[in-house]
């Protein structure tokens, strides 16, 4: 951590959002960095080139425009360094390529995100690295799959769609005993509501597509390193020649100076929305890890310092074959949210969660599971909604 951030500390971080990040004394007072485009970058002379003894070099190698977005995640995270890369998928896969190698095992929580299963079933799978998935709920009881070439276990806490929570610290503990390092995709809570790297975590990952972008308009993802790993993140994304483009920096970067009154609204809607999605004879189960009613929600409570806008909720049917009969009645009814893949915008979106790849974390039973992302719309017109799409969804199987 620098100088700057532990000064920086002392301030919330609606405060921290609006300042970390650029100095706007660097450039003639202006509140917004530039917007630097390079790829070239002069070198005063044949000395300075050939010791690259000046900060910039090459523009995959970073910009004023990056930097500023770096070290305001950095700020965040209280990381050693960050790098930003295309999008969230990249932001997986690219820590995992510098950690691993042929002969090596890995072991990956079962409710990952699909596509971060997909890379490793098939890109890391052909490298000659194998992936086990472990059950979400194993705590330290990970140490009983740990195998002396065991070098990296990947985190996902809240699970992707069904949510389920993990005790990041003692997994942590766990996996460093067994030398391995520690890997997390956080894009849920981001570091607002769960900094990973206070809790064990070597490498934090984040699709900045979500909620640092939060208008659904930029792909984006950071990777932000502790001391330990920071040299072997930059050399990787150095080696790969993967980066992030100026103008996504910009605009993620504008993003964040909101995010934090974002994640307030994002985190109250969906609380209420919930709770009245609970009270509902048509819904089996709200899989949200603030609800009380929530399996994991003893470790949310200990751990975390929010919730963001997203959640499923297991549409009742007790007919396997009419599942999709009655989700796709249930959205196709919606108007206010759309369907759409992604989250973290400002607009509700919603989809049926298709759980078809879980090995461990089986999918809930009783009915199809409807996930949510709750944007900045007035609640009150949101439920509205929704009750047209129960409406249509009893329609659709009754008789």
């Amino acid at each position: 951590m620098t100088e700057k951030q532990r000064a920086n500390n002392q301030f919330g971080p609606n405060t921290r959002l609006a300042h970390d990040g650029f100095n706007p004394r660097d450039y003639h007072g202006f509140v917004n960095p530039p917007v630097v485009h390079a790829s070239t970058v002069l070198f005063p002379d044949a000395m300075t080139m050939d010791k690259r003894a000046q900060k910039y070099t090459y523009g995959t190698r970073g910009t004023p425009t990056t930097d500023a977005l770096c070290e305001a995640i950095d700020a965040l995270e209280g990381s050693a360094g960050t790098i930003l890369v295309p999008s969230g998928l990249a932001a997986v896969s690219v820590p995992f390529l510098g950690l691993v190698s042929a002969g090596d095992h890995i072991l990956v929580v079962d409710s990952v995100y699909f596509p971060t299963r997909h890379f490793c079933d098939t890109m890391l799978k052909k490298l000659g690295i194998e992936t086990e998935y472990y059950d979400p709920a194993i705590g330290a009881g990970i140490a009983a799959l740990m195998r002396p070439n065991t070098k990296l276990v990947h985190l996902e806490a809240p699970g992707s769609n069904t949510f389920e929570m993990q005790d990041v610290r003692a997994i942590a503990d766990a996996a460093h005993a067994g030398g391995a390092a520690v890997t997390m995709d956080n894009t849920w809570a981001t570091p607002l509501y769960f900094k990973p790297l206070d809790f064990g975590v070597d490498i934090s990952i984040h699709a900045a597509t979500k909620y640092p972008s939060g208008h659904s308009d930029i792909l984006m993802g950071t990777v932000s390193a502790n001391e330990k790993y920071w040299p072997m993140l930059t050399e990787t994304t150095v080696t790969l020649g993967v980066c992030g483009a100026p103008d996504d920096a910009y605009q993620i970067l504008r993003g964040l100076r909101t995010m934090g009154i974002r994640m307030e609204r994002h985190q109250e809607s969906a609380l209420k929305i919930a709770r009245w999605l609970e009270g509902r004879d048509d819904v089996l189960q709200v899989l949200h890890p603030a609800l009380e009613s929530f399996n994991g929600h003893e470790i949310w409570k200990r751990d975390f310092k929010g919730a963001s806008g997203v959640f499923s909720f297991v549409l009742a049917e007790s007919d396997p074959a009419k599942y999709k009969t009655k989700a796709f009645a249930f959205l196709d009814a919606l108007r206010l949210f759309g369907l759409g893949y992604s989250w973290g915008g400002f607009e509700s979106l919603a989809l049926m969660v298709l759980l078809g790849d879980r090995t461990i974390a089986k999918a809930p039973t009783g009915g199809p599971v409807i996930r949510l992302q709750i944007g900045l719309e007035d609640v009150p017109d949101l439920i509205g909604d929704l009750e047209a799409g129960f409406k249509s969804a009893r329609s659709a199987v009754s008789g």
